[in-house]
């Protein structure tokens, strides 16, 4: 794992391939709705964010992958303007986070993993309440909650109380919440968790509808599907670093090949086979019995290897299966 994580940040310093740098080079010449540049958060002895640099541009809807721990939510609350860091700068539409935390919030929209909705008010209420943190006029943050409503098909349950709303609405009620102040930039924190498949979807379906409408999102996820099917980037984060960024496809391409082989070879052929592929120059991860093996063009698995197996199993490559590479496929790894 220690010389597969080698190998993704030189890759990510050197160009090749999956590169942070080619998209880097390529923001500085855009305009970058947020920017950062390396970001250090420490809590005592541990490093939460580890040196991370960042671009997400405007119009972008941005992925930020990661397992638990890897420091996703510590990057989202200096970029939010809620925790400080310890070294490095971020900006948000060309603020400073650290010397206008205001004024970043003031242009920053946030949905947050846990609800914190107010169930003591109806849905229009907790909109126009709000809006009232932003000094928005009461005409005009009527005008904007009833426009709200309708793009999160919630104007029939305008008048009901939140506790009496379902997992999925209280959701997209959370997406309206957060694009009260006509933000600049939307970040999402696991803006799915929890829903059922119909309400999963008609989220994705809100996110894709603001992202044509201009809006830049960054999304944290640990939905392989969701990253895959709707960021145009995505970082992969772990102990701290950014390890991987480009787009889903190229990720796929660069670490999980054209198919990826899962044996399980007979106890007494574990040997025989590791020293095997690494005579044939095969990438492989082992976890407990199974091996997972990443063919590329041209590569191919003798018959006697096969032969040796107890199980074989193909499939092509997944997002998931980047993920599983670069971050280990167990429990801590």
């Amino acid at each position: 794992m220690r010389r597969l994580l080698e190998r993704a940040a030189n890759r990510v310093r050197s160009g090749n391939a999956v590169t942070a740098s080619t998209h880097l080079c390529y923001a500085w010449a855009m305009t970058s709705a947020m920017r950062v540049r390396g970001l250090v958060k420490k809590f005592g002895s541990l490093v939460a964010v580890d040196g991370v640099d960042l671009d997400v541009e405007e119009r972008e809807l941005f992925g930020l992958l990661g397992p638990n721990g890897a420091g996703k939510t510590s990057l989202f609350r200096v970029i939010t303007a809620v925790s400080p860091a310890t070294a490095g700068k971020a900006w948000v539409a060309g603020k400073d986070v650290a010397e206008e935390p205001r004024a970043v919030k003031s242009i920053i929209g946030v949905v947050p993993q846990q609800d914190n909705l107010d169930p003591d008010l109806t849905v229009v209420q907790n909109l126009v309440t709000f809006a009232r943190y932003f000094d928005i006029p009461k005409r005009t943050a009527m005008t904007r909650v009833e426009e709200l409503l309708s793009l999160v098909q919630l104007q029939e349950k305008r008048n009901e109380q939140v506790d009496r709303l379902s997992g999925g609405m209280r959701r997209r009620l959370l997406i309206a919440r957060a694009l009260v102040n006509q933000p600049k930039v939307l970040v999402l924190d696991e803006p799915t968790v929890g829903l059922d498949p119909q309400a999963k979807h008609l989220v994705w379906q809100k996110l894709r509808s603001l992202k044509d409408l201009g809006v830049t999102q960054l999304l944290c996820t640990q939905n392989m599907d969701e990253a895959e099917r709707l960021c145009d980037r995505i970082a992969i984060m772990h102990q701290g670093k950014i390890i991987a960024q480009d787009t889903p496809a190229r990720l796929i391409a660069a670490y999980g090949g054209k198919r990826i082989v899962e044996a399980r070879p007979r106890q007494d052929d574990r040997d025989w086979l590791v020293e095997t592929l690494r005579r044939q120059g095969l990438e492989f991860q082992e976890v407990e019995d199974t091996f997972y093996i990443f063919q590329t063009d041209g590569e191919v698995l003798d018959q006697r290897l096969v032969a040796s197996l107890d199980r074989f199993a193909h499939h092509v490559p997944t997002l998931e299966d980047v993920f599983l590479r670069l971050t280990g496929r167990s429990l801590g790894e």
